[in-house]
This record gives C-alpha cells, sequence and structure tokens, in this order.
C-alpha cells in the first residue's frame, strides 16, 4: 500500500508512555487527536491514561506510530509497528543511524518508505509519565532524519506531529544528527560523569568547598546511567571520534600544567570562552551579551516571588534563574542572568528596595 499525503488527524498510536511519550500524548490531545497508548508497563499506560494524554491501545489502525522506548528497544518496535500495518512510523530515540540501519535489514524497501525518524530535543532530569507536560516540546528543536526512501508524504506527517507538538522542525540525515547530538549531548553528559566520578571518594572536608561551579558542570551526571548506557552505546562511532579528540587535548593541557605553560593555558581556556558563545542564545538567535547578578534572598516563604516581582516592576527580563543552595547561610543566594546592557540598572533598582546584591 502507499503513502497518501494527509493531514495529521489521528488516531496516534504512542508506545511507550515515559515521559517523551506521555508528553506527546498530552500535546496531541490539547489538538483534538486520539490518542492510544501502550507499554509493556501497564502502570506507566494507567498513569498516562489518568493524566489525559490518551487512551489504551485498542484494535484501530493508527494513521501515525510514535515509538517512544529505550534506546535499545527502538529498533524493534519500530520494524513491529511497519510490518503490523499500513500507517507511517517514526521513533523520538536520540540516535538515529543505528536504528535505521537495523530496520532497514529486517523490512522491505516498501515498509521502510512509512519510516521517518525523529528526535525532539527536550527532557527532563525526571522521567516517567508523571514527569510529563502537554509543553514540553514548546519552542524546542525537533530533529527529522528522513533517509533516501522515506515517502514525502511520511516527511509531511512527522513534520506536522512536531509542530502540533510545538516544537521547530529541522532535518538533518541520521549521521549528522548523530554527530551533533554526540558534540552537544552525549560527549558533555560524559565528561560530566568523570568530573562527578572525582567526588566519589573526596575527604568530607574538600567537598565543604562545594559551590555553585561545581554543581553546574556535574548536574546533568544525575542521569540515569542504565538508559545513558544505552544511548552511548548506540553512538559509540561519533562518541568515539569526539573523545579521541578530547584526549589529545587532555594530553597537552596536562603538559601545559605540569611545565606551568601560561600562554598555553590561556589558549585552552579562551577557546572554551569561545564554545561558550557559539551556543545559540534564547529562541535560537545569535548569543546574546549576558551578565550574572547575585541577589541574598531571605529563607522564607514569599521572598523569591518578591524577588522576581521587583525585577518585573523594574522593567529587566530575567533570561536564567539558579538558586545556590548553601545549609550554611541564613539566605539563599539567588543568580539572576540579564541582558549585559540591564545588569547596572537592574542592580541600582534592587538595591534602591533593600535587596543586597553583588556582581
Amino acid at each position: 500500500m502507499g503513502v497518501h499525503r494527509n493531514a495529521l488527524t489521528g488516531p496516534v498510536r504512542v508506545v511507550g508512555t515515559g515521559l517523551l511519550g506521555t508528553s506527546i500524548g498530552l500535546a496531541l490531545r490539547q489538538e483534538g487527536i486520539d490518542v492510544q497508548l501502550s507499554d509493556v508497563h501497564d502502570e506507566n499506560v494507567r498513569i498516562a491514561s489518568g493524566l489525559g494524554a490518551g487512551s489504551p491501545a485498542r484494535d484501530v489502525p493508527a494513521q501515525l506510530v510514535v515509538v517512544a522506548v529505550p534506546p535499545d528497544q527502538v529498533a524493534a518496535e519500530i520494524e513491529a509497528a511497519l510490518v503490523a500495518s499500513d500507517g507511517i512510523v517514526t521513533d523520538v530515540g536520540s540516535v538515529k543511524s543505528l536504528p535505521l540501519r537495523q530496520v532497514g535489514e529486517r523490512v522491505s524497501k516498501a515498509q521502510l518508505e512509512r519510516y521517518v525518524g525523529g528526535h525532539p530535543m527536550a527532557g527532563s532530569e525526571r522521567s516517567g509519565p508523571l514527569a510529563a507536560s502537554a509543553a514540553l516540546f514548546d519552542g524546542r528543536p525537533w530533529a527529522l532524519t528522513p533517509h533516501p526512501h522515506s515517502a514525502p508524504a511520511a516527511i509531511d506527517l512527522v513534520t506536522e506531529l512536531a509542530r502540533l507538538c510545538g516544537a521547530l522542525p529541522v532535518t538533518f540525515t541520521p549521521d549528522e544528527h548523530d554527530r551533533a547530538v554526540a558534540r552537544t549531548s552525549h560527549l558533555p553528559h560524559l565528561l560530566a560523569a568523570l568530573v562527578a566520578g572525582r567526588l566519589t571518594d573526596a575527604p568530607a572536608d574538600h567537598m565543604v568547598l562545594s559551590g555553585q561551579g561545581v554543581r553546574d558542570v556535574t548536574r546533568i551526571a544525575a542521569g540515569d546511567p542504565g538508559l545513558w548506557q544505552q544511548i552511548i552505546t548506540a553512538n559509540a562511532v561519533a562518541l568515539t571520534d569526539l573523545l579521541r579528540e578530547v584526549r589529545d587535548d587532555l594530553d597537552l593541557l596536562l603538559s601545559a600544567v605540569h611545565r606551568g605553560e601560561r600562554s598555553a593555558i590561556v589558549g585552552f581556556l579562551d577557546r572554551g570562552v569561545a564554545g561558550t558563545v557559539a551556543i545559540p542564545g534564547k529562541h535560537g538567535g545569535p548569543a546574546q551579551a549576558i551578565s550574572a547578578l547575585f541577589v541574598a534572598v531571605p529563607d522564607h516563604p514569599g521572598e523569591l516571588a518578591r524577588l522576581l516581582a521587583d525585577a518585573g516592576d523594574i522593567g529587566v527580563n530575567v533570561e536564567d534563574l539558579r538558586i545556590d543552595h548553601d545549609p550554611g547561610r541564613p539566605v539563599g543566594l539567588v543568580e539572576l542572568t540579564v541582558a549585559s546592557e540591564r545588569v547596572d540598572f537592574l542592580q541600582e533598582s534592587l538595591e534602591a528596595r533593600s535587596w543586597t546584591t553583588h556582581r
């Protein structure tokens, strides 16, 4: 059966009701689309259904099947969906080349035409259906990875899925996608894990000096090791090249530090600064010059809300906010990130309202 060009009207079958699958269901239900949910864990389906993400799957042909399962299971579920029905199939896995190759070895060319890979660049440190949100994908990139045999109608339908979920579709080849996520997601996670691992045997008196810097660098290392080993293994080719580059840089940096070669050390630090500038700014535009302002906030109810209300009254947009939790202080230290040209004005205005600040 050929693939016909249609709007996404449903039913949509979501296979896997974790964070991403349930969030997709919630977003599509807001658009009035019939969503059928399935999962190897009946409890997840019950929770996702109770949240309003759809209803338990029934024997009704699906226009679109969305595979939202752990990496090790993605290829098998894509294959099963292509064989079981004539619907279009996509997935939300974080690696694209390996599943495509595995599926391509097991299904016919006509079946493979109905598959288009996808990867929404959104997530949370939490997992499972209870962490889901219909707004999870709002304004976030959703990578589409069509292969040479993908039917145009299949590409159109998966693109519409991303848009209905509030995301911004962007197109990559499967190989280019895997190189991109290796650089921007998988490598940072491994390096965070290495840094965090150096803390496990640290003396307790060393850890007393922990500040926001070590928390920032190690935060993502808290991700589920079982899930991440699947991701890393699936994307081994792209990651191996990058890890070799990092190893070479570490060898050079080690030599520079050991020899006290200040110019070489500065070169590494300058390159790091340049890398932070390369990260796209808010809404995907060029990076904006931003500055941090630290504000001491008394540790009792209502004070953080008062600070944010004052910042709003002052008329300065807060680009980011972080709280430094230090049990040794009677106040919290809130870091407000704002446009650099507005930070002086914000500091003067907050201090005029009796807030204690520093840069």
